[in-house]
């Protein structure tokens, strides 16, 4: 039989997801990207915030069409099925299965069930993510490595605790079997991922993102190491030096801080300080590191006074790559019955912040110019070709274009930045050093 298998949401889900198709290949199926042929289909779905829960829910009604042509079989896994496994089985008799978060590497032996069957119910609570196979769906030459599930931080906003669960880390030897096979497949690349990934190891008596960095890059073929979801107050000294030390860690550090106001962080629930973030962000410039963060607006009870300081503090914190999201109220979370703020007042505090970090971007990029970087060239559009250095991760940030000839596809070359915009860079092909 043939699957078709849409994901969305995070690079966490997208794991979750290869792990899916592996186990559906070692069970015989047969993978299609063609919805229109398929006869079975699975949405991996998200339920992070509105946004997200919205996309999931019209691509499940989008997919249920096809079971008027040869879809026999429509499943529905990831976190909106988790999170809403006693409601989502009601409002979409047409489903057949639906599938928590801990179950999905068991997707061969539920098909197997439905057969006869009216509707399939697993929701087993996640488990450790201990690196099971993977059809890989990223490029070659890049691929996420998951060392762990779940989360302790428990921050006000968020349901990711109440579908994921507890922290969980991952076995310290099979991520590195896994890190292995991924890089022995191809992958020049490696980006950690995790709820958070500062807390490694913390369910199993000490932290050890360190030492798990260490081990990683002594992986021969391995170029690049790349961190994402460090949380502000776990970014130690040991961990900074572990990436310093080490020439194949990519100095770009993924810092979510959410807010900058003492106030509203308490009100978030988050264990940081504005004193503490400040301070981390100076230790990561002076270090020359390039910092993704992400920010809330409209969070309830921000006030003016509270929002101007964020203002004030994107404005001076010169942050490379900025995610900015307006507060989106869920459900059985604590700032849900908060006071909250209106949607208007909400989106012009976000426009305000974008506009002004658009500005920074651009001021930014422009002090590239004139410096080489190493290059790894990701594809071709429009006859010119684009890649990613150091500075940017992939799917997220922007891209630098390359000027030259016959480049290959997965390769690193040495680029001399010319040009600046708000998001892209654009250089080329040059025999000076990278910096």
């Amino acid at each position: 039989m043939k699957v078709g298998l849409i994901s969305l949401g995070c690079s966490k889900n997208r794991v979750d997801a290869e792990v899916m198709l592996a186990e559906l290949i070692h069970q015989g199926y047969e993978l299609t990207n063609d919805e229109t042929q398929a006869e079975i289909l699975i949405v991996n779905t998200c339920g992070f915030i509105d946004a997200a829960k919205k996309e999931s829910i019209d691509t499940i009604l989008e997919m249920a069409e096809y079971k008027k042509g040869k879809c026999k079989y429509l499943i529905v896994s990831g976190c909106l099925s988790e999170r809403y496994i006693k409601e989502l089985p009601q409002e979409f008799p047409e489903v057949d299965a639906f599938i928590g978060v801990g179950d999905y590497h068991k997707i061969g032996d539920i098909i197997a069930e439905i057969d006869g069957k009216e509707q399939i119910i697993h929701n087993s609570k996640s488990m450790p993510y201990n690196g099971y196979d993977r059809i890989v769906t990223t490029p070659d030459h890049y691929a996420y490595l998951k060392i762990a599930e779940g989360c302790n931080n428990k921050c006000s906003y968020c349901a990711i605790p109440m579908i994921k669960g507890a922290y969980k880390s991952g076995d310290f030897d099979k991520i590195l079997d896994e890190a292995k096979a991924l890089v022995n497949g191809g992958a020049k690349e490696l980006v950690l991922i995790a709820q958070d990934t500062t807390k490694y190891g913390c369910d199993k008596g000490k932290l050890m993102l360190a030492e798990l960095i260490n081990e990683l890059c002594k992986i021969e073929k391995l170029c690049w190491l790349r961190i994402l979801y460090a949380y502000p107050e776990c970014v130690t000294d040991e961990i900074l030096d572990a990436m310093e030390s080490n020439p194949k860690v990519c100095k770009y550090l993924d810092v979510p801080v959410q807010h900058i106001s003492d106030k509203v962080l308490k009100n978030m629930n988050r264990t940081t300080s504005k004193k503490q973030i400040t301070e981390l962000f100076k230790k990561l410039h002076k270090k020359g590191f390039t910092i993704r963060s992400t920010l809330i607006v409209g969070f309830p009870k921000e006030t003016e006074e509270d929002f101007n300081e964020l203002y004030d503090f994107v404005k001076s914190a010169e942050i490379d790559r900025l995610g900015v999201f307006s507060y989106s109220q869920e459900e059985n979370t604590p700032a849900a019955n908060m006071e909250q703020i209106k949607e208007e007042i909400k989106n012009e505090r976000l426009d305000k912040i974008m506009s002004l970090q658009s500005g920074i971007n651009k001021e930014l990029n422009e002090r590239r110019i004139g410096k080489t970087y190493s290059v790894l060239v990701e594809g071709i559009e429009d006859g010119i070709y684009f890649g990613r250095s150091y500075m940017e991760a992939p799917e997220i940030d922007g891209r630098v274009y390359v000027e030259g000839m016959d480049l290959k596809i997965g390769e690193f070359y040495n680029v001399k930045i010319t040009q600046a915009t708000e998001y892209d860079v654009y250089g080329v092909k040059t025999d000076e050093s990278a910096k």
